[in-house]
């Protein structure tokens, strides 16, 4: 006997025995029974799949159903469904198939994985006609014999929502007997389910009377009180012949596994974007500060209620090696505090700049110590104590629910530098090992973004000192020029900007303003010795021009970077001022009466560059007349073009006149607050120097005698000569 023989027996004496049983209702609703083998294909046909499909036995036999039966835009859908009934699960509803000629009917099918006694796979699907199904529902429902061999849960409610009846499957389900439930209503019996929503649900579809379909809903049952079940209900009016409303039908299907699934597959995905959102928020600058808010703020509300960075005192101060003490207590500064919603619970993280020391029994004493996580699933009184830096802090902790704990380090090139601590209040699961693990990988890659802004920040200190160490004290007047000057280091780093004022033979006086390409430390050194190499090759009184010559000639020398510079030799006493560049923007000249201009100069290639000429412009100035030299950081901005700046200082310049130091102030005011690179500014403003001074005689009338006396200058008492001089 084969095994299509085995179970075709086998389905003519279970058709045998139902025909025999009393009520005759799979009669009136004509159900087909299809039994699918392992490969999808048609093994038993019964007479009513012949009437209700369209399709004889010898049509749909040995067939794979979803090649006959199945439009082709679903049999994906059908495809999936099997396979889910081959491992194991059930599935009830409507689905669409298509009949002989083409044409779709809605059909309500119920199927189920059978195995033989060789432990061979087979599906059985249970279909009818939609129509018939809802026409017959009332009787379907009170039918002991459908409702008790059911596996589906299967439940009848009165029109006041109170139970009438309850299936084994579903007594299983919940751990009730229908006896215990029968004339109460679902929050009576079942108050770890969402009865309220349950109850909508069933009063819409009495009000309606259209049925609801694969309504999930999550909770517990004494059947199992410790852990929540997910379940697929749906829900269907029942009328009697006439039309009366009797009640409501409910199917339940145990959903749990599946549904676990899908919220592990769900968990998963949230991690992977939780991370993904973190490598785009995380350090995006190299602010310390703003780089833990920036972790805080990753992580609620998608992982925890409440969170707090805080560092080791010592990471602030910039340490080489952040340290705990020997005693084993730790010094920590806050840095950032986050709640994904209004609560008092923030009052109990350290307040963010402020020093907190913990004693060597504190949980986040202990993750910096050992460098390794701490996760509290369930938290006690006693371990708040633990976290909270004192018992007033505690309290509050307590008073907002804190029932779960993790504590992170927050570990870069070896050394803690600190901790990420989250709470968890609102959200009522605890945090498990996967949480754990998602917040040591949010930690290392801040703490990572943390370690860079403190190195960086060490580095900027260093290079900002040895530049200033290196720029020229606040240049003093010079006979003939007014000077005035600024330099504002970049917010990001410094770079090598300089400028310098100086004295040349022959009451002639130097400009130098100059512009290191690069960042850093490196650039301020070869900046030091571009401006030392500028004065020493200033005092062969070379024109602009040969001085460039030599400069760049010995800028490769210095390292591998490029330098602009810009030098003018000005004397006062002629108004003549001779210029040239290598590769920096032109000076503004303002003339008396207040029209600007950029000076035009040839370009000439940047220091370093080496094997091109520099050519020189000479200008006359006017008494009065002022001399802007600056640097790119004073006029570029990003996304603005070049032009805009230059332009906008022109105008800065054209409309502000008066005492240099305060054109310095409003320049600076108007165009920059927080530059991205370096900016300098030296203004220079022509006047007359003095006329040179000589020596006048005076008749001592005691002792008859010429002696030198004061100092008088040409030009004093004009129109007659100094009293007691001799003519």
């Amino acid at each position: 006997m084969t095994t299509h023989d085995r179970v075709d027996q086998g389905s003519e004496a279970g058709a045998s025995s139902l025909a025999a049983g009393p009520g005759g209702v799979l009669d009136l609703l004509r159900v087909a029974a299809v039994v699918l083998d392992a490969d999808g294909r048609i093994a038993l046909w019964s007479p009513e799949a012949e009437q209700l499909f369209g399709f004889s036995a010898a049509e749909a036999l040995g067939r794979r159903a979803d090649k006959l039966l199945v439009h082709p835009q679903d049999r994906r859908a059908a495809v999936e469904l099997f396979a889910r009934v081959r491992a194991g699960d059930t599935w009830a509803g409507v689905f669409p198939v298509r009949l002989p000629d083409g044409s779709t009917l809605k059909v309500e099918f119920r199927t189920m994985g059978l195995r033989d006694v060789h432990g061979d796979v087979y599906a059985l699907g249970l279909a009818a006609d939609e129509g018939t199904v809802r026409r017959l529902e009332t009787d379907l429902a009170v039918s002991g014999f459908l409702v008790k061999q059911s596996p589906v849960g299967l439940a009848v409610f009165d029109t006041e929502l109170r139970w009438l009846r309850a299936n084994p499957a579903l007594e299983q389900m919940n751990a009730t007997t229908e006896s215990q439930v029968r004339g109460r209503r679902i929050g009576e019996v079942l108050p770890g389910l969402d009865s309220e929503a349950i109850e909508a649900a069933m009063r819409h579809v009495l009000e309606s009377g259209q049925p609801l379909l694969d309504q999930q809903s999550v909770g517990r049952t004494p059947a199992d009180p410790d852990h929540d079940h997910a379940w697929s209900e749906s829900y269907y009016r029942l009328e009697d012949p006439s039309g009366r409303i009797l009640g409501i039908a409910a199917s339940v299907m145990d959903i749990s596994r599946r549904h676990r699934e899908a919220s592990e597959v769900a968990e998963a995905r949230e991690r992977l974007a939780v991370i993904a959102d973190a490598s785009v928020r995380i350090g995006t600058t190299l602010d310390l500060r703003q780089t833990a808010q920036e972790l805080a703020d990753v992580t609620v509300p998608r992982l925890a209620d409440l969170a707090a960075v805080d560092v080791l005192d010592s990471v602030v101060h910039r340490e080489a090696t952040p340290r705990v003490w020997t005693d084993g207590s730790a010094r920590f500064r806050a840095l950032a505090v986050a709640a994904g919603y209004p609560t008092d619970a923030v009052h109990a993280a350290d307040p963010v700049g402020e020093i907190a020391r913990y004693d060597p029994t504190r949980l986040i004493t202990q993750c910096v110590r050992d460098g390794r996580s701490m996760l509290l699933p369930y938290v006690t009184e006693r371990d708040v104590r633990r976290i909270a830096r004192d018992d007033t802090a505690a309290e509050v902790l307590i008073r907002e629910g804190v029932h779960s704990y993790i504590a992170a380090p927050l570990i870069a090139r070896g050394s803690v530098l600190g901790t990420l601590s989250l709470h968890r209040t609102i959200n009522p699961k605890p945090f498990d090992e996967e949480d754990r693990t998602l917040a040591c990988e949010l930690a290392i890659r801040a703490a990572m973004c943390i370690d860079n802004a403190r190195l960086y920040a060490r580095e900027r200190d260093a290079a900002l000192t040895l530049q200033r160490s290196l720029l020229s004290q606040q240049p003093r007047d010079m006979d003939g020029l007014e000077i005035a000057s600024r330099y504002l280091p970049a917010v990001s780093t410094a770079g090598g900007d300089w400028f310098d004022v100086l004295p040349l033979p022959d009451g002639k006086v130097g400009l130098v303003v100059g512009d290191v390409m690069g960042k850093g430390i490196h650039a301020a050194a070869i900046m030091g010795q571009l401006r030392t190499a500028t004065r020493a090759f200033s005092r062969l009184d070379l024109p602009p021009a040969k001085l460039l010559c030599h400069l760049d000639e010995i800028t490769p020398s210095l390292g591998e970077s490029i330098a602009t510079c810009l030098y003018a030799v000005c004397d006062p006493r002629t108004g003549r001022c001779e210029m040239s560049t290598a590769g920096h923007l032109p000076p503004v000249l303002v003339q008396p009466g207040g029209d600007a201009e950029l000076i035009d100069l040839p370009t000439g290639a940047p220091l370093g560059v080496g094997g091109v000429p520099f050519a020189s412009v000479e200008r006359e100035l006017a008494e009065g007349a002022l001399l802007a030299l600056f640097t790119d950081g004073l006029v570029e901005q990003r996304h603005q073009s070049l032009d805009v700046g230059l332009h906008a200082l022109v105008q800065l310049l054209r409309r502000h006149q008066g005492p240099l130091e305060r054109i310095c102030d409003q320049v600076l005011a108007a165009l920059h607050g927080a530059p991205d690179d370096d900016v300098a500014l030296l203004l220079a403003r022509l006047r007359r120097p003095r006329p040179p001074e000589r020596p006048v005689l005076t008749v001592d009338s005691d002792r008859d005698t010429a002696h030198r006396t004061d100092h008088v200058r040409d030009g004093a008492d004009r129109g007659a000569p100094p009293r007691n001089v001799p003519r």
